[in-house]
Order: C-alpha cells, then structure tokens, then sequence
C-alpha cells in the first residue's frame, strides 16, 4: 500500500461516517442479541462460547499467525491482555442481565476516559489542563446516569464500572504493541488468550447450551466480527475525529431498541449523561489527534469486545 499524500489527511469523511453507522448498528445487535440470553447461560460460558466460535473467523490469517515470532516481553504483554480482557468481557456479560441495553451502552463511553487515566499512570503521559477538564466531566456525566443516592445501584452498573477499566488496561497494552505488530495480529491474538482466559471461568459455571442459544452466540460472534471489520474501515475512510461523534448514534439505538423490543423505558438521565461522557470522548480524541500530528506519534488501535 502506497504512503498517503498530504492531500488525503482528511480522507473520505462520508465514506468514513458510513462504515461507523454500520459499526455502531454491529455492536448494538451484539448487545441485544446477548440482552436475549437472558442469563440462561452463565455471563462467563456465554463469553467464552461467543469467542470460542469467533475463532473460524481467524482461519484467513492462521499462516500468518503461525508465522509470528514474539519476544518474551509479548507474550507476558499478550497474556496480561488476554486476563485483564476476559474479566472485562465476563462483567459486560454479566451487566447486560441486569440493566437496561441504553445504560450499558452509555457507560461504555468510560473506555476511552480510563485510557487516558491509566496513560498518565502506566505511560507517563501528561494530562494537560483541558484533558483534565474532560476527564473530570466524563466523571460527571457517569454520575449523572448512575445517580448514586437517588435511586439503588445495582449489580450490573458496578459491573460496568469494571468492564470499562479492564477493557482500557487491555486497549492500553494494545497501545504498546501497535506499533510492534501488525494490526490484524494483535486482533487475533486478542481472541486467542482472551478464549484461553475466559476457558476456567466458564468450567466453573457451565450448564448445557440449547441449540437456540449457540445459535445466538454465533450471531454475536458475526456481528462482533463484522464491527471490528467495518471500524477499520471507517478508521481507513476518515480520522477518528470524524468518525468518533458518530458513535454517539449507539446511544440513541440503544434507546429505542430497549423500549421497543425489551420494554426498557427511555431514561432521559441516561441520555443526558451519555451525551457528557460523548462529548468529553471527542474533545479527548481531538486533543490527542492534535498531538500526534504535533509530535508523530502512532495511532492507538482500537481492539473492542
């Protein structure tokens, strides 16, 4: 592939909001097929069993796998991913049986927020004053969904509370290695330990699956799949400032999905704490595209469920 000219930094904006409404409609069937679960399945059978039948989708790049050569230092990094990742996965199994799909939906706007916390912990990175802000205002809009002392929390939203933070421990080891490995190989490394991790959990709670469940399972694993396709390229079509407002989209899907199929109420508070948490997502991509094209450096790989 030819290096980009500087007439295509903007790429293809339409093209690029495209791929990302198809991203977002991927990732929202995800959550409601699991929603349809139920807990029938225990959260961490249900995950390993959606990754466990994600892995065909890692027959076109086995040679390449195979091929891979990683130092020690990946592999400890790869196999801490892998843990850190499946107790995120476990917990946002575990949440979608509790809450309502628009709260999970919004608190997973956390993700990036955490990244950019544990990077001033973990990378040494500074957080200038109006990254701060935003931070502190992503904060804000989760305590606005939650609304601790007004209403009694439940399982479920200290579940997504955890999720967030592992998923961000695993994006930000993502960070680490993107620029070691190509994209695709970090991606089905993902699955791999992340099959490996969640393989203990799920013996320890295991029931029977019906056929009907597997089947929903292998729908998730499809969608899943075919939203981590479809975000590369939306991140291929156009910048991830572009793109990144268009996930708010998730929210409002998520919204009217709920009421229509689960009988979830709209919850004006969770849109309006979503909405805060969004828009501090965008200043926060914003900033740090100003900042990698200040200082060149690279893009951090987006490597979700």
């Amino acid at each position: 592939m030819s290096a980009s000219s500087p007439t295509d930094k903007t790429g293809n904006p339409v093209k690029g909001i495209f791929w990302m409404v198809m991203t977002g409609l991927c990732f929202v069937a995800v959550t409601a097929l699991v929603k349809t679960l139920g807990g029938r399945i225990p959260a961490a059978e249900s995950a390993f069993l959606r990754y466990v039948i994600g892995l065909v989708f890692l027959i076109p790049v086995w040679r390449e796998l195979m091929a891979i050569r990683l130092t020690r230092r990946q592999k400890n990094l790869f196999a801490l991913r892998g843990l850190v990742h499946s107790l995120g996965v476990i917990l946002w199994f575990f949440a979608m049986t509790r809450i309502p799909i628009a709260e999970v939906t919004a608190m997973n706007y956390l993700n990036p927020v955490y990244v950019t916390i544990l990077a001033v912990f973990v990378l040494g990175e500074t957080l200038a004053l109006r990254r701060a802000q935003a931070v502190a205002a992503a904060l804000v809009g989760a305590l606005i969904i939650l609304r601790p002392g007004f209403r009694e929390l439940d399982l479920g939203h200290i579940a997504m509370l955890g999720t967030a933070l592992f998923f961000a421990g695993s994006y930000l080891i993502a960070k680490i290695v993107s620029g070691e490995l190509p994209a695709s190989m970090v991606v089905a490394l993902l699955s791999i330990t992340v099959t490996i991790g969640l393989a203990p959990f799920a013996i320890a709670v295991w029931v029977t699956p019906s056929l009907a469940d597997l089947a929903v399972l292998a729908a998730v694993a499809c969608f899943a799949t075919a939203g981590h396709y479809t975000m590369t390229l939306a991140f291929a079509a156009a910048p991830v400032t572009v793109t990144q407002p268009v996930t708010f989209l998730q929210l409002v899907w998520s919204v009217l999905l709920g009421m229509v199929f689960f009988g979830e109420p709209a919850d004006p508070w969770v849109i309006l704490g979503g909405g805060v948490i969004m828009a501090s997502v965008i200043f926060i991509t914003w900033r740090e595209a100003q900042l990698r094209r200040a200082h060149r450096t690279p893009l951090v790989n987006e490597t979700k469920g």
